[in-house]
């Protein structure tokens, strides 16, 4: 019986190899990955797997058997050794990953020889026939969410990995519609330059920004934007890619800036559940970057493998002849000898339709993704919520009646921290307070009301105190906050309850509520008594010591005025005896500005009256 069956099986085999043809049954592969991809390799590895194990009732399986190369896209003589070596395998098609140092060196070869390179990387402008553009471009979106918003002054942050697309997009709208964009190309910022910038952004008054960098990149930007507090309530940020719920965003959740942002996989989406449960299984020693959930770019990968093998499966049922591609040539051959069925592989590749990860997978004669859709996302206090999605048909749909957790509700599930700070009489700790746990230790004005708040608005709340035991300023150079503030500006606490005063800087970052006490700056005087007036009372005018320079000015313009009269010859005459006088005339000449006559001179002078003597 055993050998019967055998034989039957042989038998079967051999008709269903001339019933498809000479198709391989195991189809080799490339794969090109380069730095800080380690999801994405996982992603593909798993794609594969999960390919070659799936049972198929209708047609006769065949095996994916990759090769996979790590690329360092800074030496391009790396990037041309991997791709040769590729080339000489027998590989039917690429999978790759590129960046702006090695995407001309990747499409020039699969234009030359035929191959075609599915990738997950930005979508490129130019025309390369042989490469299929995993990822949507997220141009048309970003300028229907603009005009949504109405936007007509913005800064754009881009870097040069992911071209210019986007931005010469955003130039041509503003040129039409009179906005006033600043492009800043942030490539080669440090995390200093970062803050300079931030900050030089925040002195222009500029509150809204349309982010356009890589994974790694962004989440530095991000960082730095927490630092210098520009993430609360009054900036406005659009994330100008596909994987909003990939950003880690909870600190802006709490600091009260709105976010905005598209979001490529559908998380609801059953075949997205069914992956995901098989994700979380993976060993992350095994499969690096499994321990958290799969980035967009991850999704398109395992979208492109499945791509692959849908087209290989179209090339079975067509019976077209692919196995020649085994015996490859030498790549850097002059002139290039492309092989003769990359047409035919290029051709059914772009008719591929299947529904994937990242939603409908379909592309147009240039390789590019078309009739995809994209959620359009916002960051609220509980989190990222849908608003509405994008189409190529329909544009941006907002969604009206979308069932929303009520504010309540999410208040009743949450702790608030309340943070506050030491100071009698709002706030002090209890006599024995070891005794006590939580809330109870403390009492005070602030706490009191903290619990009445609580109890009004049905809230569940812990109060914690402030670690350096300050209220809150700016540091001049970092531009860090300290205190009670800094606690509420880097999300640490969501509401300060403490005898906080109200200023222009404070306010900037923060919200205040009405005051609950009152503090008046006054100037006291003492109110002056009536006193009868002294004899001395007209020197009260001028202080004592301009009262003595005035006493010396006038001894001193005396005694000059005497010394000058007996130097002078002017002041000295003689006198005639009068008639009926029978003394003999003086032997020294009369002078009438004695000591006194100069001293009553100068009194006169001073008082502005006239005297009888004037000096000659």
């Amino acid at each position: 019986m055993r050998i019967f069956c055998d034989q039957f099986l042989l038998i079967f085999s051999g008709f269903w190899g001339l019933t498809m043809g000479a198709f391989p049954s195991s189809v080799q592969i490339g794969g090109l990955f380069i730095r800080n991809t380690d999801q994405e390799y996982t992603a593909f590895r798993l794609a594969i797997f999960l390919h070659n194990t799936s049972p198929n009732a209708t047609e006769a399986p065949f095996n994916l058997v990759p090769h996979v190369d790590n690329i360092e896209t800074a030496n391009s003589f790396a990037v041309t050794n991997a791709f040769c070596s590729q080339y000489s395998r027998g590989v039917f098609a690429i999978f790759g990953l590129y960046d702006k140092r090695s995407v001309h060196t990747l499409t020039s070869f699969c234009g030359a020889l035929h191959i075609s390179l599915i990738t997950p990387s930005f979508p490129t402008e130019g025309e390369s026939q042989f490469t299929l553009q995993l990822r949507p471009s997220i141009r048309g979106a970003l300028l229907s969410l603009l005009d949504h918003y109405d936007w007509n002054k913005f800064v754009f942050l881009y870097d040069t990995d992911r071209g210019y697309a986007i931005l010469q997009a955003i130039m041509e709208k503003a040129g039409q519609n009179s906005w006033q964009v600043s492009a800043i190309c942030v490539e080669n910022f440090d995390d200093a330059a970062y803050r300079r910038l931030l900050e030089d952004l925040d002195r222009r008054q500029e509150k809204k920004f349309v982010i356009d960098l890589e994974a790694e990149r962004l989440t530095n930007m991000l960082e730095q934007i927490v630092s210098v507090g520009k993430h609360v309530k009054g900036y406005h940020y659009i994330m100008a890619n596909l994987g909003f719920k990939d950003i880690n965003l909870e600190r802006f959740m709490h600091g009260g800036a709105n976010v905005s942002g598209f979001q490529l996989v559908d998380f609801s989406n059953p075949m997205v559940i069914k992956l995901m449960q098989r994700w979380n299984k993976l060993d992350q020693r095994e499969y690096p970057g499994s321990d958290s959930p799969p980035k967009y770019t991850s999704a398109l990968t395992y979208d492109g493998v499945m791509v692959m093998a849908e087209a290989f499966r179209n090339l079975r049922r067509q019976k077209v002849d692919i196995s020649r591609r085994g015996n490859a040539g030498d790549c850097l051959a002059n002139p290039a000898a492309p092989w003769n069925q990359g047409i035919d592989m290029e051709r059914t590749l772009k008719q591929v339709r299947l529904q994937g990860l990242t939603g409908n997978v379909q592309f147009d004669h240039y390789g590019r993704r078309v009739n995809y859709t994209m959620d359009v996302f916002e960051l609220k206090s509980n989190g990222p919520r849908r608003m509405g999605y994008w189409t190529d048909s329909d544009k941006l749909v907002l969604i009206q009646n979308e069932a929303l957790q009520s504010n309540e509700s999410i208040m009743e599930n949450r702790t608030v921290v309340v943070t506050t700070i030491m100071e009698g009489p709002y706030v002090m700790l209890k006599k024995n307070w070891e005794l006590y746990e939580g809330n109870d230790q403390f009492e005070g004005y602030c706490v009191d009301l903290a619990s009445e708040i609580a109890k009004h608005i049905g809230i569940k709340y812990k109060i914690s105190i402030v670690p350096d035991g300050k209220y809150g300023a700016r540091d001049p150079e970092t531009k860090i906050w300290n205190g009670m503030v800094g606690e509420l500006v880097y999300g640490k606490a969501e509401i300060a309850v403490a005898p906080l005063t109200i200023t222009l800087v404070r306010e900037e970052v923060i919200d205040f509520s009405k005051p609950f006490m009152s503090l008046g700056i006054s100037i006291m005087i003492k109110k002056p008594q009536k006193s009868k007036p002294g004899v001395f009372s007209f020197l009260d005018p001028l202080a004592y010591e301009i009262w003595m320079c005035i006493v010396f000015a006038y001894i001193g313009v005396s005694v000059v005025l005497f010394l000058v009269s007996r130097f002078s010859p002017y002041e000295w005459h003689t006198e005639e005896p009068e008639e009926g006088t029978d003394g003999p005339p003086s032997d020294q000449p009369p002078n009438e500005f004695g000591i006194f006559n100069s001293l009553w001179f100068s009194l006169g002078a001073f008082m502005q009256q006239g005297c009888d003597i004037s000096p000659r």
